[in-house]
């Protein structure tokens, strides 16, 4: 990163992954050890409402991106907010900051905000990719590697991967999944780890997993869900679970914040594991804009939202 800055180009490490890979914990983590210490945070979510940032406090300034995902509908947001940065850290502030890292969605695929970068005129002057890291989730992964393209579209644009909640799954499945990511990305560095903590990976030989043809499937999109400010929180998490019981090949992702009689609480999914909720203390600075409590955001494809709407109304009346 430091060559880059000797040649008059601003870093931009872009951290990607799929929906649920833990991008937010693991940066999170490095945060609290003093990396990216000195990056200005670009938090990218798809849908309106965005929950992601919640979790960096450590860094030193987060600008959150909502509403598009920043490789198709929100590319111009990107392009904006990059050019603005590197407009505010010229001159009497440069130095100001070492970098930009980008959080992109779990819908985003790296080499094409790569590419935007490289074919905007004044972003390929002032800014160079030191590094796409990809992270990949140890238990859904092979299921994304098998069923969705974006999934294997992340991975081959990775010059770094990280295999991240290995403990959740089994160390032979592990080391399988390594194996196809090697197959995928051959040139790039492999490393696990847990909750943002580096582990290593299972060390035993493997074969990679099978990489059937992929057929064309309904797009994912976020989706809103007013659950309601206060109270309520019992009914909520049975709904859920049972929505998810139900309907976890089809909702991806789930996250959210709810009032409850513990305080605010940092709800999310993927698939059908409930990550367990965390308390967002009351009054304390949080990056970027504040929690909207009581809005949930589904994401996943064959979604009908006035459907869902009704079946909250009904369980949590």
């Amino acid at each position: 990163m430091s060559d880059a800055r000797r040649g008059g180009r601003l870093p931009l490490v872009i951290l990607g992954g799929f929906l649920g890979a833990g991008k937010s914990t693991w940066l999170r983590h490095q945060l609290h050890e003093g990396r990216f210490a000195r990056h200005l945070l670009l938090v990218n979510e798809a849908a309106e409402t965005p929950v992601d940032n919640l979790l960096l406090g450590g860094a030193a300034e987060v600008t959150v991106l909502a509403g598009g995902c920043a490789c198709c509908e929100g590319r111009a947001q990107l392009a904006a907010a990059l050019r603005t940065i590197c407009e505010r850290t010229s001159g009497a502030e440069a130095g100001a900051i070492e970098g930009i890292l980008l959080e992109t969605s779990g819908l985003a695929d790296p080499g094409a905000i790569a590419a935007l970068v490289a074919a905007d005129p004044v972003l390929a002057r002032r800014l160079v990719v030191a590094e796409t890291l990809v992270l990949v989730d140890a238990l859904h992964g092979p299921s994304q590697l098998a069923t969705e393209p974006l999934a294997r579209a992340q991975i081959e644009a990775a010059g770094r991967l990280v295999v991240t909640k290995p403990a959740a799954a089994e160390p032979e499945a592990t080391a399988r999944l390594a194996a196809t990511l090697r197959l995928l990305a051959p040139g790039a560095e492999i490393s696990a780890a847990e909750m943002g903590e580096q582990v290593p990976l299972p060390a035993m030989e493997a074969d990679p997993l099978p990489l059937p043809s992929l057929t064309r499937t309904a797009p994912i999109r976020p989706h809103r869900l007013q659950v309601g400010a206060e109270g309520g929180w019992i009914a909520l998490s049975t709904w859920l679970s049972a929505l998810l019981q139900a309907r976890g090949e089809d909702v991806v992702r789930v996250k959210g914040v709810v009032r409850t009689p513990a305080g605010r609480l940092l709800l999310q999914s993927v698939r059908r594991v409930v990550q367990p909720p965390e308390i967002l203390p009351e009054g304390a600075d949080l990056p970027g804009p504040a929690p909207e409590e009581g809005t949930l955001v589904l994401i996943g494809r064959n979604i009908d939202e006035d459907r869902l709407a009704r079946s909250w109304a009904i369980y949590g009346a």
